[in-house]
């Protein structure tokens, strides 16, 4: 295959891509995320993602405070240069323009959820959260796999003087939180 058949964004700009261009850039696989100004792709995800996930977003949905949306796999604008997609939103419904919106804003967000895959551990327990804490984003939610396969949660809250999370808990068996909002989860 001779280089004139590779789609144009696969060669980055100067200075990388910014927010906007995940927008106009033709023909982008489903899911991709920029941060640092480069497109990321993801894998296949695991049945255990996909599991996890829905028991989450099931839970979550009726949890949920009214003046509050769930969105899942939608992309969050932290800054010029950082449009991550995390597994799950929780957004403020004023942050909603629309049914052709691809993203909302960091200032709408309550919390993002990540679910761990072995090829996003890293962006998923080190840069994206640094990233959200530095946006504002007042919640972060980590999800592993344990040895047996099943989820365990780590929750985090903003600490605004320092604009870094701080761990609130570890859960294994039952999620049982009261803040962002009262809810209970099975993680069994």
């Amino acid at each position: 295959m001779s280089i004139e058949q590779y789609p144009d964004w696969l060669r980055p700009p100067v200075g990388g891509y910014v927010a906007e261009d995940l927008d106009r850039l033709p023909d982008l696989p489903p899911h991709t995320e920029l941060l640092d100004g480069s497109l990321i792709f993801m894998s296949a995800q695991t049945k255990f993602h996909m599991r996890t996930l829905r028991r989450l977003e099931r839970a979550l949905e009726g949890a949920v405070p009214p003046g509050w949306e769930l969105w899942r796999e939608m992309n969050v604008k932290l800054d010029r240069r950082n449009r991550p997609e995390p597994d799950l939103l929780v957004v403020d419904e004023r942050g909603d323009t629309g049914p052709r919106q691809t993203f909302c804003e960091a200032e709408d967000v309550l919390l993002a959820v990540e679910v761990v895959s072995d090829e996003s551990q890293e962006r998923d327990r080190d840069t994206k959260p640094r990233k959200y804490a530095a946006a504002g984003i007042k919640h972060f939610w980590r999800v592993e796999s344990d040895e047996e396969g099943r989820p365990v949660v780590y929750t985090y809250e903003l600490d605004p003087a320092t604009r870094s999370y701080g761990l609130t808990g570890i859960y294994h068996k039952e999620l049982k939180v009261d803040r962002p909002f009262p809810v209970e989860i099975d993680l069994t």
